[in-house]
Formats: C-alpha cells, sequence, structure tokens
C-alpha cells in the first residue's frame, strides 16, 4: 500500500461516517419526543352526565370538538396510539352509541363517540396519584337532566317568599299582620301526612374509589353497599322514604350532593363513609356534624381535608375556595340560618352514635365536628358517618361482609328514626300520628284556626296564666296546629 493512497482513503471513510452520523440525527429529530399511548378507556355513566377516561402513559394534548348530523364527539390527541380495544367498552346507560378510532395525519390518534341526544362536553387532564397515571377526563353533561340544574339557594328562597308577602299585603291593602293571619288559616287544611325524606349519599364514586384497604377493597364499594341497605330499611319504615345521591358507580361533585338532597326536599342528609388512616391500627367508628369554627381534633382536621380534596381526584378543578365575593356573602348569610340545623344534626349524631356503638367499637366517644363540604347546607340537617377504618385489616374484612353492612345499616337508620320519632317535621305521618295520640289523650290541644288563648283556656275551665305557665309561653301569641298541654284544673 502506497503513502500515497493512504490519506485518501482515510478520507473517503471519515466521510462517509459524517454522513451517516448525519443521517442518523435527523431520523432522530423526526420521531415524536413522547409518544403517548392510550392503555386503557373506562366510562362512568350518570343520570345526567357521562364521563370517559383515557389512561395514558404519559401527557397527551388533546382537542375535543363536536360535529353534528349526525351527532358526533371528535376526540384528536396529538402524537398518541391506542394500546386497548375500544370494543369492549360498555356504552349501557350513556349517550354514546358506537366508538371508532382511527390514525391522525400519521403520528396522532382520533376518537369518534356517535351520540344519541345532545351532550355539554368539557374535558382536563390529571396527573398521576396513588391509584391511576396520566389521565384524559372528557365530561359529557346532558342538558336539562341535571337535578340541580339552576338550583334554587335556600336564603335567596326565604327572602323571595318574604318580598312576595310583603308586596301582597302591600297590594291587597292588608297589614303583615292581617297577611301572617291569612297564612296560618290557609295553611290550617287536612294534614298531609308526608314522609320524612332521607338523602343518602355514598361517598367517592367512579374514577374516585375512596381508600383502598390492605386487601384492595375499595371504599366507594363498600359504602355504596351500606347505602343500599339503608335504603331498604327506610323505605320499609312507615313514614320514612330515601333518596339516594348517586344509584350507580359514578362520582358526584361534593357541593351537588347537597343540591341533589336540596332539589328532592331532603329532611336529613347522610354521607357514608369508611375511614382511612397511613397506619393500620386505628379502628372504630366515627360521626361527624359540621364545624362552623374549624375542626375539633387534628384528627377531624386531616380527614376533613382529604374527603374535600376527593373533588380534585374526582376531576373538578379543586377551585373550591370560598374567598371570593358571592361565597362570603353566601356565608354571611348562612351564619344566619345554620344555627337550628347544626343543632339538630348534632342531635341526630348523639342518637347514631350510640347506635353503633352497640355494633362496633367508637373511635370517639362524642361527635366530631369538621368542615367537610357535604355537610355545608343550611337547612338539611346532615351528618357524615365514618363506618370504620378500612385501612385496618381486621375492619376491613367486617366492612367486606353483608350480615355487618346491614347492622351498620341498622344502626344508622335506628338513630334517625329516634331522633325523628321524637321531633317529627310538622307536616309529617309521623307528627300527625303523635298529635292524634295527644289529642286522644284528652290532656292536649291542637289549635284551630280563629282560636285564641282565652278561649281554649275557658273551654278547658282553667285559668289563662295556667295555660300559659304550662306551656312556657311569654305572650299571647299562639300559631294554628300547636299542641297545647292542659293543665288538670
Amino acid at each position: 500500500m502506497s503513502e500515497a493512497w493512504r490519506p485518501r482513503g482515510w478520507r473517503r471513510v471519515v466521510q462517509g461516517l459524517r454522513g451517516l452520523w448525519l443521517t442518523t440525527c435527523l431520523a432522530l429529530v423526526a420521531l415524536p419526543a413522547s409518544a403517548a399511548e392510550v392503555d386503557n378507556v373506562r366510562l362512568w355513566a350518570a343520570p345526567d352526565h357521562a364521563r370517559l377516561v383515557f389512561d395514558l402513559s404519559t401527557v397527551a394534548e388533546a382537542e375535543v370538538f363536536m360535529l353534528n348530523n349526525p351527532r358526533r364527539l371528535v376526540i384528536d390527541l396529538e402524537e398518541s396510539g391506542l394500546n386497548t380495544d375500544l370494543a369492549r367498552l360498555d356504552l349501557s346507560g350513556s349517550a354514546i352509541t358506537e366508538v371508532r378510532s382511527g390514525i391522525r395525519n400519521g403520528t396522532g390518534l382520533r376518537v369518534v363517540l356517535e351520540l344519541s341526544r345532545e351532550i355539554e362536553p368539557r374535558h382536563f387532564t390529571l396527573p398521576p396519584n396513588d391509584q391511576y397515571g396520566h389521565r384524559l377526563v372528557v365530561d359529557m353533561e346532558y342538558p336539562g337532566e341535571s337535578a340541580v340544574e339552576n338550583p334554587i339557594d335556600p336564603i335567596e328562597a326565604m327572602i323571595r317568599d318574604q318580598e312576595i308577602t310583603a308586596e301582597r299585603a302591600r297590594r291587597d291593602g292588608t297589614s303583615g299582620a292581617a297577611a301572617a293571619a291569612a297564612a296560618a288559616v290557609s295553611q290550617a287544611q287536612p294534614h298531609p301526612k308526608r314522609d320524612i325524606i332521607i338523602a343518602i349519599d355514598a361517598g367517592h364514586g367512579g374514577e374516585d374509589p375512596g381508600a383502598i384497604g390492605p386487601s384492595g377493597t375499595r371504599e366507594k364499594d363498600v359504602v355504596m353497599e351500606i347505602a343500599r341497605r339503608l335504603q331498604r330499611l327506610v323505605d320499609d319504615t312507615q313514614g320514612f322514604r330515601a333518596v339516594m345521591i348517586r344509584d350507580g358507580d359514578y362520582y358526584i361533585g361534593l357541593r351537588q350532593r347537597t343540591r341533589i338532597a336540596r332539589e328532592q326536599k331532603a329532611d336529613f342528609f347522610v354521607s357514608i363513609h369508611a375511614d382511612a388512616f397511613t397506619s393500620p391500627r386505628p379502628n372504630g367508628s366515627s360521626v361527624y356534624a359540621l364545624s362552623q369554627r374549624g375542626a375539633t381534633s387534628e384528627t377531624a382536621q386531616w380527614l376533613a381535608a382529604s374527603e374535600n380534596r376527593a373533588d380534585l381526584i374526582g376531576g373538578v378543578d379543586g377551585n373550591l375556595s370560598l374567598s371570593d365575593k358571592d361565597e362570603v356573602l353566601r356565608g354571611v348569610l348562612l351564619d344566619l340560618t345554620m344555627t337550628a340545623t347544626l343543632n339538630d344534626s348534632l342531635s341526630i349524631g348523639g342518637q347514631v352514635l350510640d347506635q353503633l356503638g352497640r355494633v362496633n367499637r367508637l373511635h370517639k366517644s362524642r361527635v366530631e365536628q369538621a368542615g367537610f363540604m357535604v355537610l355545608k347546607s343550611p337547612d338539611i340537617p346532615s351528618l357524615l358517618i365514618e363506618t370504620g377504618f378500612i385501612s385496618n385489616p381486621g375492619e376491613e374484612r367486617r366492612l367486606r361482609d353483608g350480615g355487618y353492612q346491614h347492622e351498620l345499616a341498622q344502626a344508622v337508620f335506628g338513630g334517625l328514626r329516634e331522633h325523628f320519632r321524637r321531633n317529627p317535621p310538622p307536616a309529617s305521618l309521623l307528627a300527625w300520628q303523635r298529635d292524634n295520640q295527644r289529642n286522644t289523650a284528652g290532656n292536649e290541644y291542637r289549635i284551630q284556626p280563629g282560636d285564641t288563648l282565652s278561649q281554649i283556656a275557658a273551654r278547658h275551665g282553667v285559668p289563662v296564666a295556667q295555660l300559659k305557665q304550662a306551656n312556657e309561653l311569654n305572650g299571647d301569641v299562639i300559631r294554628v296546629g300547636q299542641v297545647l298541654r292542659i293543665p288538670r284544673s
């Protein structure tokens, strides 16, 4: 080999290697930086909405839009592929009739949902948590189907009723007292004997499994079983009727749960949960009512924070701050009406706690108070029941047992029933039964339209002063339907 040839040959080799290196670099640049795979798709169907969740291997940009004639929802994922079978998706109970997919622009994924009805879509992404990785959530709300669409605020309704009464009095030329008397007479109709309505809220649901026990038991499943058993007990008891806040495996926002209860005119709201802690040792049942000034213990404070964060897991944007002006004003108004509701909650909570103590060890011996979002209703007494610690292996086993679930449901309803038998709502069947029993006893009298204290006293042959003292009356004001105890003369 001559020395003259060698440099030229090496230059050719070096030039070839440089060309290969440049081609390889260009090919690497052309590849997507972080292609995502759709590993699974889950659908949660609720009466007023459906939620579609895409489990992603990494973050992916998404575009969601509607097409008409026929009605379709299109979901485009950039730089993404499909690693699951969409044909296995159960569409029952949802507005989706068919799901199709295809490749878009060579590297993207397009999913098309054929729809049977009008929807209002929205979408957002969720970061990984303890249960799932990256997710794209597509919500499809059904216009006109929500039980809480345009819910009536109880404070606004009260103010509006007062304004209407005042306007009618002004228009008719009657005084406020005359208008009130007319309203009292109009209420003196045959007793409605209505059912006492119990709103039963099974916590968590859908994308939010709640706490998970050492053996994999999901809180959302356990509390749903207890809630259904409680529903049957309520419906099987004369004078009571149950309303389920959710009756399937789907998520409902925390504020929406109390709004549904209000829309259903519930007399009481009970939210069923299963406790959890970082240690497996804690055990026992707890009962919580709302605290207006914060949690009463560090445990209650921790629980309130973890339950309120469920909206983040469930897909709400987490913007639950009460610092905006409307919420501050609402808070001031709620303070005016919360006291009686809170007192009822604590009274009922004591009855429920007593019954739970006969079934399970109590984690706390009194009703705890904490700032749970689902308890913040000004006009409905409410409790949150932690049936036991699902993080405790022994209690996890018991919470899975159907017989034990029934005992817990009986304990909760036993406390509710005892309270309402002693303190029935005025228009309820239980109130009618109580008043009839009192009237037949002969020593009590139910006030009728046109009655006055002096007439009632004369009719029963007792002095007015003695009648007022027996009923702790400070004045002469009485109301239609009020029951007076008649003292012995």
